[in-house]
């Protein structure tokens, strides 16, 4: 009796075994190497980023008067109201600000990933170790330089 389970039981486990890690293997991907980028540093170093600080800061002065001419005649309350609702308009206006600037980065970013037949870019702040460092190929590709 054990001998015939041996004989159906083995085998059949075998094949799932080998099935299983047949699959596993067509389903990976083929990676390339991994980049990574100071994606903040790229940002910050984009040409268009000084005038969207310039807007907001106009956009934070602007907030500030408004918020003093009217706090005289508000309560407490009603004066948290306002801020609250002066604090989300800047965060909408820097958040518009900075939308096409990270698209562009990013843009930079995946022409990149084609020409040095990365696999990925991720985050530097994500790196333990390994990887191949892109920032400057990227910024490059920001600054036209």
């Amino acid at each position: 009796m054990i001998r015939l389970l041996r004989k159906r039981i083995i085998p059949v486990v075998l094949s799932l075994i080998l099935l299983l890690a047949a699959g596993a293997a067509q389903a990976a991907p083929a990676l390339g190497p991994v980049g990574y980028a100071d994606f903040l540093y790229l940002v910050n170093q984009h040409p268009d980023t000084a005038k969207a600080n310039d807007l907001l800061q106009a956009e934070q002065v602007k907030a500030k008067q408004e918020y003093e001419s009217k706090i005289a005649e508000l309560s407490d309350k009603e004066k948290l109201e306002l801020d609250r609702q002066l604090m989300l308009r800047l965060e909408q206006k820097r958040l518009e600000l900075l939308k096409p600037i990270s698209d562009k980065v990013v843009a930079a970013a995946n022409e990149v990933v084609r020409e040095k037949g990365l696999s990925i870019i991720i985050s530097k702040k994500e790196v333990i170790s390994g990887g191949v460092d892109v920032t400057a190929d990227v910024l490059k590709k920001i600054s036209g330089k």
